[in-house]
């Protein structure tokens, strides 16, 4: 007996946007970061090209899901010299696969969806890790993936304010008045990272920058921090001293040990021990590792990103563009 294929469904970036909500994206990430944390999930180590005459890197990210009978790639371009072009630093496609045939289901656009499940497994970690009383956010970063981290946040806790640092001045500007009308909260720019810090509970790191973009003695008592811009072991963007102090929460400990800068450097410099990094956010979710201990004590989650995440994503986004009747219908 012959089974037929179904359609090959194509999803551009504002189909992906209206099929996962970021509500939906925070519910994908947490079944995602418990699948991952139980070993229930195949993902093995992302493959990576450097391009370097462009600033560029491409990486290759597969995962299987057994419980969600699904195979996922991304395929991710980022590309520093697009900045001068005017075109985005990232370009990405995910392709969505049945798991016990390998027929493709769906292809989808990877930036809008990593934008989104990037953003949600910030949400999922202020949930877990932030003060319950946290009404004010500070954003390192005025692009993309720092309005999705603000979105995540401000689903997870009523905010009272946000403040946004870039050295861009312009760029934060827009960052500001866009987010204000979008979150429905007033979000300034601040003029240092010392001011936007000022009585932030929470901190979201959203930047290319190569080192740390504010200094610990700024951080108040009991702030929580999501850091996502950093992908490479020599990049950093939270202060050493930050990390020193900080119970630490990983997405993927494997991951971590191999592309967290943030993690890496003061770990090669004697200042944290690897077991300070055992903990993943999945652990938390599971209740088999702890989660904030006490009001002052200042809570890190390093997130490299993890194929399981572009998965748990992309199937609740093909799930709900099929019952929206979203996307085109590609010939096989």
């Amino acid at each position: 007996m012959s089974l037929s294929l179904p359609p090959l469904l194509y999803l551009s970036a504002a189909e992906v946007r209206r099929a996962l909500p970021m509500p939906g994206a925070i519910a994908a990430m947490r079944e995602a970061f418990v699948q991952l944390s139980c070993g229930r999930v195949a993902v093995p180590a992302r493959l990576r090209l450097d391009v370097p005459e462009q600033e560029g890197v491409v990486l290759c990210m597969p995962c299987h899901s057994k419980a969600e009978g699904l195979l996922g790639v991304k395929l991710a371009m980022l590309f520093g010299g697009n900045r001068q072009r005017g075109l985005p630093l990232l370009h990405a496609l995910v392709i969505v696969a049945d798991g016990t045939t390998g027929a493709p289901l769906a292809l989808m656009d990877g930036a809008a969806l990593t934008m989104l499940r990037t953003g949600a497994a910030s949400g999922v970690a202020t949930d877990c890790l932030a003060r319950g009383d946290a009404d004010v956010v500070a954003v390192f970063g005025a692009g993309v993936q720092a309005r999705a981290q603000l979105e995540a946040v401000c689903c997870v806790r009523r905010m009272r304010c946000a403040r946004v640092y870039d050295p861009d001045a312009a760029a934060a500007g827009r960052f500001a008045a866009e987010m204000t009308r979008q979150a429905g909260l007033p979000v300034e720019r601040a003029a240092s990272p010392a001011a936007a810090l000022e009585d932030a509970a929470v901190v979201c790191t959203a930047t290319t920058a190569r080192g740390p973009v504010f200094q610990d003695h700024d951080l108040a008592p009991g702030a929580h921090l999501n850091a996502i811009g950093s992908y490479h072991p020599d990049v950093a963007e939270v202060p050493a001293e930050t990390v020193c102090r900080a119970r630490i929460v990983v997405d993927h400990r494997a991951s971590a040990l191999e592309e967290a800068g943030d993690l890496l450097v003061p770990l090669e410099q004697g200042l944290i021990r690897q077991e300070q990094l055992r903990t993943e956010l999945g652990e938390v979710l599971s209740g088999i590792a702890p989660g904030r201990q006490s009001a002052t004590e200042i809570t890190l989650f390093k997130s490299v990103g993890v194929a399981i995440e572009d998965l748990y994503a992309a199937a609740r986004t093909l799930a709900n563009a099929r019952a929206q009747h979203l996307g085109i219908e590609l010939p096989r």
